[in-house]
């Protein structure tokens, strides 16, 4: 193992033993309870993989710290209203971002690497960062495989083709494709393809 994979398998490991601290348990994919946000690293770290195997590697450590130890700033701590929501994640977004940053300089990169890192995890330039716009495309693509049939079954119709409706403007035309690819059960694609109008 060189220099530069070892570093990054150092991110990983420190990214993981933080998320690893999550009391909320989920079942992973051989059956066993396993942390909710080292379960979602994973899927995201799987996902970029399969969508980009050639990705920058700030690009994997951005992925890979997304929503890293996000139990600690919860979602009741903000007005339940919609700039309570906006509030929140911004407040989720910095935290994600200074957190990664302690751990990046850990694992020994350097402080430029860090703030790319960070730009990324914040998803600022979403518009013209290329990166970021395939970090966004792994994280819809993440939500959509693991995370949308759940969501569907706790909410209604309207709440569900809200989601979908808000979730697509985010991708690009390649990560559409991908999404359409994903293997959802018939009721799940019933209503992605009744959200979109298809």
């Amino acid at each position: 193992m060189n220099s530069a994979t070892a570093r990054l398998a150092e991110a990983f490991r420190l990214f993981d033993a933080a998320n690893a601290e999550d009391p909320t348990l989920e079942p992973g994919t051989d059956g066993q309870p396993a942390p909710k946000e080292v379960l979602y690293a994973r899927r995201m770290t799987a996902c970029l993989r399969r969508v980009a195997p050639t990705a920058p590697e700030a690009v994997q450590l951005a992925a890979r710290c997304q929503h890293i130890q996000r139990w600690k700033i919860p979602r009741q701590d903000f007005p339940m209203t919609r700039p309570g929501y906006h509030q929140w994640r911004n407040t989720l977004k910095k935290f994600h971002a200074e957190l990664a940053g302690q751990l990046l300089a850990q694992a020994g990169y350097a402080p430029a690497e860090i703030e790319r890192v960070q730009q990324l995890v914040q998803k600022l330039r979403l518009q013209d960062d290329p990166e970021v716009q395939l970090l966004e495309d792994v994280i819809c693509l993440v939500f959509l495989e693991h995370y949308f049939l759940p969501f569907a079954a706790q909410h209604p119709e309207e709440k569900v083709m809200e989601i979908v409706q808000k979730t697509w403007p985010k991708m690009t035309e390649r990560g559409h494709a991908l999404a359409l690819q994903l293997p959802f059960t018939p009721e799940g694609l019933a209503l992605v393809t009744k959200a979109l109008g298809r």
